[in-house]
């Protein structure tokens, strides 16, 4: 089947096989050896397959040079299903696009490049970069992403860049989100709704030398101050955006640069008690139970005092 005439949603058009030379010969009508004009236009001709069936046209309401495709700003729904299998830089920011296929990106193992920013996100399928190993660049900013699972990036072990900025409702990225991207130098989490970031989430990543995180409504607890210490000791320009990292809460540390805090900050979350402290708190506790009960014993005297003296008085008034 030709790639021209295939579906629009389908995704198999890579796995088409090419025709082989044979094959061709067999189906021209004439005997004999073929004339020299005639076998140059057979070979124009098997190369004019060849070239479509590799998937190498380009796509309707996009643009492509020199392996790279912009289909940026077009209003697409949907990707486009048909690259040619050389990409390398793929752009389809702004547009509409809501959901990308499962396996969208099988075919095009050459593409370093992908741009997919200011669209309608709100998932990526698992395993879409399976077969993108090459891919170093990838910018997902201004989309509708909730949360980063833990296999979204599975086996994109070449990334360099990750943009999931401005993804207002992101609330949660997983602990392994980011698992096995050793040669990754920059992730941008800024402007999202994170409050909290596990420190396991950044502590494979050894070649990390930028992080953007400010714009996150981050809970400034006892359990930040492991991801804190972590970013002054292994981070070395994280102070990039410094300025727009600040706490939410809790109320006392509201509106503080998230930088600012220090050991001092965190003191009361490393505070243990004695023997001593438990003995006193029981002795408090024990000796509390026992007025209780008293206020009660008395409270309950009084009243029944009270109820009697009031009824032995209406009976001397009768």
């Amino acid at each position: 089947m030709d790639t021209a005439s295939a579906p629009v949603g389908s995704l198999q058009h890579c796995c088409c096989q090419l025709p082989e030379m044979g094959d061709t010969w067999s189906q021209l009508p004439w005997p004999g050896p073929p004339h020299p004009a005639v076998l140059l236009v057979s070979l124009l001709l098997a190369a004019g397959v060849m070239h479509s069936d590799a998937g190498t046209s380009c796509p309707v309401l996009c643009t492509c040079h020199n392996q790279v495709v912009d289909c940026s700003s077009q209003r697409l729904f949907s990707v486009p299903p048909d690259l040619p299998m050389d990409t390398r830089n793929l752009s389809l920011a702004h547009n509409r696009i809501a959901a990308v296929p499962p396996g969208y990106l099988t075919c095009y193992m050459e593409l370093r490049v992908l741009d997919l920013r200011n669209n309608s996100l709100m998932e990526l399928p698992p395993g879409l970069f399976l077969h993108a190993k090459r891919l170093a660049h990838l910018d997902l900013s201004y989309n509708n992403l909730s949360h980063v699972p833990a296999d979204m990036f599975q086996e994109a072990h070449g990334l360099v860049h990750i943009d999931l900025s401005h993804n207002p409702w992101l609330r949660r990225v997983h602990p392994q989100a980011f698992q096995g991207l050793v040669q990754l130098r920059d992730l941008d989490l800024s402007y999202g709704g994170l409050a909290f970031l596990s420190l396991e989430a950044l502590e494979g990543l050894p070649g990390l030398v930028t992080l953007q995180i400010g714009g996150n409504p981050w809970v400034c607890g006892c359990t930040m101050e492991p991801l804190l210490k972590w970013l002054r000791n292994r981070i070395q320009r994280c102070t990039a955006d410094s300025q727009l990292a600040e706490c939410r809460g809790p109320p006392e540390v509201e509106g503080a640069p998230l930088f600012s805090l220090t050991e001092e900050s965190f003191k009361a979350c490393h505070l243990t008690l004695t023997l001593d402290d438990y003995l006193f708190i029981a002795f408090v506790g024990f000796v509390v139970s026992i007025a209780s009960v008293a206020t009660n014993f008395l409270l309950g005297i009084t009243a029944n005092c009270c109820h009697r003296w009031s009824k032995a008085s209406e009976e001397e008034e009768i």
